[in-house]
């Protein structure tokens, strides 16, 4: 028990650390050119593509992979103390694991396809990328209601068990009303739920761990 803790604990840190550099990437790195013509877009993309295909695979499917195994350790916490409202969370987080892992694959299967089409008809190929963009962003990118149902089940179940501390799941709470709320299309929301979740990640991981060797 202690070590399946232990190691969601590091899995859960994990997750912040794979949010933060998401957003580093494409806050400092990324510089895709939003004003440019098609033929233009896809050459960026083209000379990008490996490193685009390499942070998809980190921020989608590896996170995916390890966020299984962090609702895999929540669940065995508490489902002792709060055994149905942790087994409802559970059905969430695995949908979520499901989706996020999906976005990441449709995401590196649909540039390598657009690429190939841009070769011939550019605006067709623009066409196809917008439509497979947003269907990544509806299942694991800009709309993150599953997730928020995951995290504000799970710390509603931490506050009937007595796991963790009362701040903790309190802010949980939160978070997963502000993951709940990404179902209006708004950026804002999709950004204060991403960065709300570095800090409820890091702060679960830490109290995972540190449980872990009590």
């Amino acid at each position: 028990m202690n070590k399946l803790q232990k190691i969601g604990g590091v899995s859960a840190i994990f997750e912040a650390i794979i949010y933060v550099s998401a957003f580093v990437f494409f806050g400092a790195f990324w510089n895709f050119p939003t004003d440019a013509d098609s033929v233009q877009k896809f050459a960026f993309l083209a000379e990008n593509q490996v490193i685009l295909s390499i942070v998809n695979l980190i921020m989608y499917v590896l996170f995916g992979i390890v966020l299984a195994v962090l609702v895999l350790a929540i669940n065995e916490r508490l489902k002792s103390n709060a055994p149905t409202l942790s087994q409802i969370a559970s059905i969430f987080g695995v949908v979520w694991v499901g989706l996020v892992i999906a976005s990441g694959m449709i995401a590196n299967i649909g540039l390598s396809a657009v690429l190939e089409l841009s070769t011939k008809d550019p605006e067709q190929a623009m066409t196809v990328w917008r439509a497979i963009y947003s269907v990544v962003e509806g299942l694991g990118g800009g709309n993150e209601v599953v997730g928020g149902l995951w995290v504000l089940l799970l710390s509603f179940a931490a506050l009937k068990g007595d796991e963790f501390s009362q701040r903790l799941n309190y802010f949980g709470i939160f978070v997963g009303i502000v993951g709940i709320l990404t179902v209006y299309p708004a950026e804002v929301l999709t950004e204060i739920f991403g960065v709300s979740q570095i800090v409820w990640f890091s702060w679960l991981g830490a109290a995972m761990v540190a449980s872990s060797k009590s």
